[in-house]
């Protein structure tokens, strides 16, 4: 295993400076593996091993991500063909992640209505003529439009007439993109392929974008007496809790009993996705709770201005979030554009999957796995956890460790005296 710097130095183990020729490589792990030997390229080396460790020991991973994914295409370039894995228990992200995921099945915009841009050309020319930039990704102010009006169509449907967790709603609106898609011939996107896969999508600010924008509007709209009844709300606790759930599933349920994350951005997407731990063990109060035992991430915020996003895992384990037996080994943080990695990082983790598979159609599964065991974590089952599908008993199942927990938290919630 390749171990971080920082625990290269701790335990005054040398490395060798080892490399390949590129024209000696046959795959893109081998490209990660042995000509990437230092600097920035090192950071990603590190990466890459520790995703290969983590996905070959059989452990489910939690995956955070930041930035406008879908409007610019990334989640069809890359991030559904890793959910499609069976590796991802679930995801957090931003509720305007969801909302732009809707714009490619507009049945008015039945061509892709995305474009390219330059990043520094003339953004009042763009307003004038009515066009919407992201970056270098553009697109007509009337999709914005047109997506509020399905929205809106969408919330008003009785199966939203009630109040639910996020992850509820985001399965809901998921099945309606994905009929949407369907009927329209276009490819799935990323709500679609959560719910096929029962993938829970937890969004800590949904305020914070477009989808609670319009859910909004139907609310003043009810209230200015426009329409006759709008039930719709989002329960935050249940939704908190249920994503300590899933967290306490992985670490007492699952039989590898830990959990790694991907953390791809910062903010609110990397805080949610950290706090099940410390909710768990410092809030609720309950036993035998650990941080993550992978954590890998990628992020372009610099350590030195103090936030959340910048924090490498070594700080997270001050605060419990990541198991401090381990994080010397199984961490690591890079400062980089995750978009610029990710497609060839996924690309030779699908690699080296399509390698055990064949081996496993040529030795068997019995013997693939005596010889790789790692292949056994690779060739998981693609349909995955399915975990929105079994939340209601994992909630109950913490909702009775709550229960017998029951005298320390009265106590909780009384000042001690010191």
């Amino acid at each position: 295993m390749v171990e971080s710097m920082t625990a290269d130095s701790h335990h005054g183990g040398r490395r060798p400076v080892r490399v390949r020729r590129v024209d000696e490589c046959q795959s893109l792990e081998d490209l990660f593996l042995h000509c990437l030997p230092a600097f920035g390229g090192a950071y990603l080396r590190r990466v890459y091993t520790l995703l290969d460790q983590a996905i070959g020991s059989d452990c489910p991973l939690t995956l955070a991500i930041s930035g406008p994914v879908t409007v610019s295409g990334q989640h069809q370039a890359w991030l559904i063909p890793l959910l499609e894995t069976g590796w991802i228990a679930y995801l957090s992200t931003t509720d305007a992640v969801c909302y732009h995921d809707g714009h490619r099945s507009l049945r008015h915009h039945t061509s892709d209505p995305v474009f390219e841009v330059p990043i520094f050309g003339d953004d009042g020319a763009l307003r004038e003529e009515g066009t919407i930039r992201v970056t270098d990704m553009a697109f007509p102010e009337q999709v914005l439009l047109d997506q509020d009006a399905l929205l809106s169509e969408i919330l008003l449907q009785p199966e939203f007439q009630k109040k639910m967790t996020g992850t509820e709603m985001r399965y809901l609106l998921g099945r309606r993109y994905a009929e949407e898609e369907t009927a329209l011939g276009v490819k799935p996107g990323l709500l679609a392929t959560c719910h096929r896969l029962a993938i829970p999508v937890l969004v800590g600010a949904p305020a914070d974008g477009s989808v609670f924008l319009n859910s909004m509007k139907l609310w003043a709209m009810r209230n200015a007496g426009l329409i006759d009844d709008y039930r719709f709300e989002l329960d935050l606790h249940a939704e908190v809790f249920e994503a300590c759930a899933y967290h306490h599933w992985g670490l007492l349920d699952h039989p590898g009993g830990k959990l790694g994350t991907l953390i791809l951005g910062g903010g609110v997407p990397k805080n949610y996705n950290l706090q099940p731990e410390p909710a768990l063990g410092q809030v609720l109060g309950l036993p035998d709770i650990r941080g993550y035992h992978f954590d890998v991430q990628i992020v372009s915020a610099p350590v030195t201005d103090g936030s959340l996003s910048s924090c490498p895992p070594a700080e997270a384990v001050t605060w419990g979030k990541v198991d401090k037996d381990s994080y010397q080994r199984t961490t690591e943080s890079m400062q980089g554009d995750y978009s610029v990695v990710m497609p060839f990082l996924v690309k030779a983790l699908l690699d080296k999957r399509d390698r055990f598979e064949q081996l496993r159609r040529e030795m068997g599964e019995e013997r693939l796995f005596s010889a790789h065991p790692e292949a056994r974590g690779y060739l998981r089952a693609p349909e995955g956890y399915r975990l929105f599908e079994r939340r209601d008993a994992l909630r109950e199942k913490l909702l009775a460790g709550v229960e017998r927990n029951r005298e320390w938290l009265l106590s909780s919630i009384t000042q001690r005296q010191v």
